[in-house]
Protein backbone atom coordinates (compact mmCIF):
# COMPACT_ATOMS: atom_id res chain seq x y z
CA UNK A 1 0.00 0.00 0.00
CA UNK A 2 2.02 2.91 -1.15
CA UNK A 3 2.17 5.84 -3.44
CA UNK A 4 4.05 9.09 -3.71
CA UNK A 5 4.49 11.65 -6.30
CA UNK A 6 6.92 13.54 -8.36
CA UNK A 7 4.10 13.46 -10.82
CA UNK A 8 2.21 16.43 -12.02
CA UNK A 9 -0.69 16.09 -14.39
CA UNK A 10 -1.38 12.39 -14.16
CA UNK A 11 -5.16 12.01 -13.91
CA UNK A 12 -6.77 8.63 -14.66
CA UNK A 13 -10.10 7.49 -16.04
CA UNK A 14 -13.01 6.64 -13.85
CA UNK A 15 -16.21 8.27 -12.75
CA UNK A 16 -18.89 7.47 -10.29
CA UNK A 17 -21.41 8.26 -13.00
CA UNK A 18 -21.14 7.80 -16.72
CA UNK A 19 -17.34 7.68 -16.98
CA UNK A 20 -15.72 4.33 -17.51
CA UNK A 21 -12.97 3.52 -15.04
CA UNK A 22 -9.62 2.67 -16.60
CA UNK A 23 -8.06 1.81 -13.25
CA UNK A 24 -8.38 -1.58 -11.59
CA UNK A 25 -10.09 -1.80 -8.24
CA UNK A 26 -6.71 -2.60 -6.64
CA UNK A 27 -3.90 -0.34 -7.82
CA UNK A 28 -0.23 -1.34 -7.63
CA UNK A 29 2.18 1.53 -6.97
CA UNK A 30 5.92 2.03 -6.86
CA UNK A 31 6.69 4.96 -4.57
CA UNK A 32 10.38 5.76 -4.46
CA UNK A 33 11.22 2.07 -4.88
CA UNK A 34 8.67 0.79 -2.33
CA UNK A 35 5.77 -1.25 -3.67
CA UNK A 36 2.26 -0.66 -2.35
CA UNK A 37 -1.15 -2.12 -3.12
CA UNK A 38 -4.25 -0.07 -2.38
CA UNK A 39 -7.81 0.34 -3.56
CA UNK A 40 -8.52 2.93 -6.19
CA UNK A 41 -11.26 4.37 -3.99
CA UNK A 42 -8.64 5.06 -1.31
CA UNK A 43 -6.52 7.10 -3.70
CA UNK A 44 -9.46 9.32 -4.70
CA UNK A 45 -11.04 9.56 -1.25
CA UNK A 46 -9.99 13.23 -1.02
CA UNK A 47 -10.83 14.62 -4.50
CA UNK A 48 -8.86 17.87 -4.15
CA UNK A 49 -5.67 16.13 -3.07
CA UNK A 50 -2.89 15.47 -5.55
CA UNK A 51 -3.66 11.76 -5.59
CA UNK A 52 -7.35 12.49 -6.00
CA UNK A 53 -6.55 14.54 -9.08
CA UNK A 54 -3.98 12.13 -10.46
CA UNK A 55 -6.28 9.13 -10.17
CA UNK A 56 -9.50 10.99 -10.84
CA UNK A 57 -12.06 8.96 -12.81
CA UNK A 58 -13.12 12.07 -14.72
CA UNK A 59 -10.18 12.17 -17.11
CA UNK A 60 -8.43 9.49 -19.08
CA UNK A 61 -4.74 10.26 -18.86
CA UNK A 62 -3.51 6.89 -17.67
CA UNK A 63 -1.04 6.72 -20.52
CA UNK A 64 0.69 9.82 -19.12
CA UNK A 65 1.39 8.19 -15.77
CA UNK A 66 4.96 7.04 -15.29
CA UNK A 67 5.41 3.29 -14.85
CA UNK A 68 8.27 1.11 -13.72
CA UNK A 69 9.58 -1.93 -15.60
CA UNK A 70 6.81 -4.11 -14.14
CA UNK A 71 4.04 -1.76 -15.15
CA UNK A 72 3.37 -0.30 -11.70
CA UNK A 73 2.41 3.37 -11.46
CA UNK A 74 5.53 5.19 -10.34
CA UNK A 75 5.67 8.21 -8.04
CA UNK A 76 9.06 9.65 -7.18
CA UNK A 77 8.57 10.49 -3.50
CA UNK A 78 9.60 9.07 -0.12
CA UNK A 79 8.43 5.45 -0.13
CA UNK A 80 8.85 4.99 3.62
CA UNK A 81 6.68 7.97 4.58
CA UNK A 82 4.01 7.25 1.98
CA UNK A 83 2.45 4.58 4.21
CA UNK A 84 1.28 7.37 6.53
CA UNK A 85 -0.21 9.24 3.59
CA UNK A 86 -2.21 6.11 2.74
CA UNK A 87 -3.25 5.65 6.37
CA UNK A 88 -4.62 9.18 6.38
CA UNK A 89 -6.50 8.63 3.11
CA UNK A 90 -8.11 5.53 4.60
CA UNK A 91 -8.97 6.76 8.10
CA UNK A 92 -8.66 10.58 7.95
CA UNK A 93 -6.26 10.35 10.84
CA UNK A 94 -2.69 9.25 11.35
CA UNK A 95 -1.08 7.33 14.20
CA UNK A 96 2.68 7.72 14.41
CA UNK A 97 5.14 5.48 16.28
CA UNK A 98 6.62 6.63 19.58
CA UNK A 99 9.70 8.84 19.18
CA UNK A 100 8.90 9.30 15.47
CA UNK A 101 11.89 11.16 13.98
CA UNK A 102 10.37 12.07 10.59
CA UNK A 103 7.47 14.37 11.57
CA UNK A 104 8.89 17.36 9.68
CA UNK A 105 9.52 15.36 6.53
CA UNK A 106 6.07 13.78 6.73
CA UNK A 107 4.55 17.25 6.94
CA UNK A 108 6.43 18.16 3.78
CA UNK A 109 5.01 15.07 2.05
CA UNK A 110 1.51 16.05 3.20
CA UNK A 111 2.03 19.50 1.69
CA UNK A 112 3.17 17.94 -1.58
CA UNK A 113 0.14 15.65 -1.76
CA UNK A 114 -2.19 18.62 -1.06
CA UNK A 115 -3.54 17.32 2.25
CA UNK A 116 -4.06 20.51 4.29
CA UNK A 117 -5.84 18.79 7.19
CA UNK A 118 -2.96 16.37 7.63
CA UNK A 119 -0.56 19.33 7.52
CA UNK A 120 -2.53 20.91 10.39
CA UNK A 121 -2.31 17.69 12.37
CA UNK A 122 1.46 17.57 11.95
CA UNK A 123 2.12 21.28 12.51
CA UNK A 124 1.68 21.68 16.31
CA UNK A 125 4.85 20.68 18.14
CA UNK A 126 2.94 19.07 20.97
CA UNK A 127 0.40 17.13 18.92
CA UNK A 128 0.41 13.51 20.08
CA UNK A 129 4.10 13.78 20.82
CA UNK A 130 5.75 11.97 23.63
CA UNK A 131 7.72 14.19 26.00
CA UNK A 132 10.90 12.96 24.31
CA UNK A 133 9.91 14.88 21.17
CA UNK A 134 9.56 18.27 22.86
CA UNK A 135 12.40 20.68 22.21
CA UNK A 136 11.32 23.63 24.37
CA UNK A 137 12.60 26.13 21.80
CA UNK A 138 10.41 28.95 23.20
CA UNK A 139 11.96 28.56 26.61
CA UNK A 140 15.39 28.44 25.13
CA UNK A 141 14.96 31.71 23.26
CA UNK A 142 13.57 33.40 26.36
CA UNK A 143 16.39 32.19 28.60
CA UNK A 144 19.41 32.66 26.32
CA UNK A 145 22.22 34.40 28.19
CA UNK A 146 20.32 34.35 31.50
CA UNK A 147 20.84 31.08 33.34
CA UNK A 148 19.22 31.51 36.77
CA UNK A 149 21.38 29.40 39.08
CA UNK A 150 23.32 29.80 42.28
CA UNK A 151 26.72 28.64 41.03
CA UNK A 152 29.22 31.41 41.96
CA UNK A 153 32.33 32.45 40.01
CA UNK A 154 35.37 30.24 40.62
CA UNK A 155 37.10 33.03 42.55
CA UNK A 156 34.26 33.02 45.08
CA UNK A 157 33.85 29.26 45.43
CA UNK A 158 33.53 28.22 49.09
CA UNK A 159 36.16 25.84 50.38
CA UNK A 160 33.58 23.33 51.58
CA UNK A 161 31.72 23.01 48.29
CA UNK A 162 30.36 19.48 47.99
CA UNK A 163 31.82 16.97 45.61
CA UNK A 164 29.76 14.57 43.51
CA UNK A 165 28.83 13.18 40.11
CA UNK A 166 26.36 14.39 37.51
CA UNK A 167 25.57 12.28 34.45
CA UNK A 168 24.33 13.92 31.24
CA UNK A 169 22.59 11.60 28.78
CA UNK A 170 20.77 11.90 25.48
CA UNK A 171 19.19 9.73 22.81
CA UNK A 172 19.35 10.27 19.07
CA UNK A 173 18.31 8.41 15.94
CA UNK A 174 18.57 8.47 12.17
CA UNK A 175 17.14 6.53 9.25
CA UNK A 176 19.68 5.31 6.69
CA UNK A 177 19.41 3.35 3.47
CA UNK A 178 21.95 0.77 2.46
CA UNK A 179 22.88 2.59 -0.74
CA UNK A 180 24.55 5.64 0.73
CA UNK A 181 25.15 7.23 4.08
CA UNK A 182 24.64 10.57 2.36
CA UNK A 183 20.90 9.87 2.50
CA UNK A 184 20.84 9.51 6.29
CA UNK A 185 17.97 11.44 7.88
CA UNK A 186 19.10 12.67 11.29
CA UNK A 187 16.95 13.62 14.22
CA UNK A 188 17.76 16.47 16.55
CA UNK A 189 18.64 15.72 20.16
CA UNK A 190 15.15 15.51 21.71
CA UNK A 191 16.00 15.72 25.39
CA UNK A 192 19.06 16.07 27.60
CA UNK A 193 18.68 13.89 30.69
CA UNK A 194 20.25 14.74 34.04
CA UNK A 195 21.07 12.11 36.68
CA UNK A 196 22.64 12.64 40.09
CA UNK A 197 22.09 14.20 43.48
CA UNK A 198 19.24 16.69 43.29
CA UNK A 199 21.04 19.42 45.20
CA UNK A 200 23.96 19.32 42.76
CA UNK A 201 21.69 19.30 39.72
CA UNK A 202 19.79 22.35 40.97
CA UNK A 203 23.02 24.15 41.83
CA UNK A 204 24.38 23.72 38.30
CA UNK A 205 21.29 24.06 36.11
CA UNK A 206 18.94 26.20 38.21
CA UNK A 207 15.75 27.23 36.41
CA UNK A 208 16.79 25.46 33.22
CA UNK A 209 16.11 22.14 34.96
CA UNK A 210 12.75 20.48 34.31
CA UNK A 211 11.67 18.49 37.39
CA UNK A 212 8.17 17.52 36.18
CA UNK A 213 8.97 13.81 35.94
CA UNK A 214 10.32 13.61 39.51
CA UNK A 215 8.81 16.50 41.49
CA UNK A 216 9.13 17.40 45.17
CA UNK A 217 12.20 15.30 45.83
CA UNK A 218 14.35 16.34 48.81
CA UNK A 219 17.75 17.77 47.82
CA UNK A 220 19.77 14.97 49.41
CA UNK A 221 18.05 12.32 47.24
CA UNK A 222 19.13 11.16 43.79
CA UNK A 223 17.22 11.23 40.50
CA UNK A 224 17.56 9.90 36.98
CA UNK A 225 14.43 11.60 35.64
CA UNK A 226 15.29 15.28 35.37
CA UNK A 227 15.92 16.84 31.99
CA UNK A 228 16.91 20.25 30.64
CA UNK A 229 14.68 22.86 29.03
CA UNK A 230 17.14 23.40 26.19
CA UNK A 231 18.66 21.07 23.61
CA UNK A 232 22.30 22.10 23.21
CA UNK A 233 24.77 19.75 24.87
CA UNK A 234 27.51 22.38 24.71
CA UNK A 235 25.45 24.72 26.85
CA UNK A 236 25.04 22.02 29.48
CA UNK A 237 28.80 21.34 29.38
CA UNK A 238 29.56 25.06 29.85
CA UNK A 239 27.29 25.24 32.89
CA UNK A 240 28.97 22.21 34.44
CA UNK A 241 32.42 23.59 33.75
CA UNK A 242 31.57 26.94 35.30
CA UNK A 243 30.55 25.12 38.49
CA UNK A 244 33.82 23.21 38.69
CA UNK A 245 32.81 19.88 37.14
CA UNK A 246 35.17 17.93 34.89
CA UNK A 247 34.24 15.17 32.47
CA UNK A 248 35.69 11.89 33.72
CA UNK A 249 34.00 9.30 31.48
CA UNK A 250 31.62 8.83 28.59
CA UNK A 251 30.03 5.90 26.81
CA UNK A 252 27.66 5.30 23.93
CA UNK A 253 25.58 2.43 22.58
CA UNK A 254 24.02 2.02 19.14
CA UNK A 255 21.25 -0.29 17.96
CA UNK A 256 19.71 -0.81 14.53
CA UNK A 257 16.37 -2.17 13.37
CA UNK A 258 14.80 -2.53 9.95
CA UNK A 259 12.17 0.06 9.07
CA UNK A 260 9.87 -2.67 7.76
CA UNK A 261 9.88 -6.01 6.02
CA UNK A 262 9.82 -4.49 2.56
CA UNK A 263 13.01 -2.43 2.71
CA UNK A 264 16.60 -2.70 3.84
CA UNK A 265 16.52 0.81 5.33
CA UNK A 266 17.39 0.84 9.02
CA UNK A 267 16.62 3.09 11.96
CA UNK A 268 19.77 3.61 14.01
CA UNK A 269 19.27 4.64 17.63
CA UNK A 270 21.98 5.73 20.02
CA UNK A 271 22.21 6.55 23.71
CA UNK A 272 25.20 8.49 25.03
CA UNK A 273 26.16 9.41 28.59
CA UNK A 274 28.79 11.87 29.83
CA UNK A 275 29.88 11.58 33.46
CA UNK A 276 31.07 14.73 35.24
CA UNK A 277 32.73 14.91 38.66
CA UNK A 278 33.57 17.75 41.01
CA UNK A 279 36.05 17.31 43.82
CA UNK A 280 35.68 19.02 47.13
CA UNK A 281 37.69 22.24 47.25
CA UNK A 282 39.70 20.89 50.14
CA UNK A 283 41.44 18.59 47.64
CA UNK A 284 43.91 19.54 44.95
CA UNK A 285 43.23 18.73 41.27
Amino acid sequence: MALSGNCRTYPPTKEQGSFQNSFPDVVELNVGGQVYFTRHTTLISIPNSLLGKIFSPKKDLTNDLARDTKGRYFIDRDGFLFRYILDYLRDKQVVLPDHFPERGRLKREAEYFLLPELVKILTPDDLKQSPDDLFHSDFEEASQGSDQRICPPSSLVPADRKNGFITVGYRGSCTMGRESQADAKFRRVPRILICGRIALAKEVFGDTLNESRDPDRPPEKYTSRFYLKFKHLERAFDMLSECGFLMVACNSSVTASFVNQYTEDKIWSSYTEYVFYRKSQTFQY
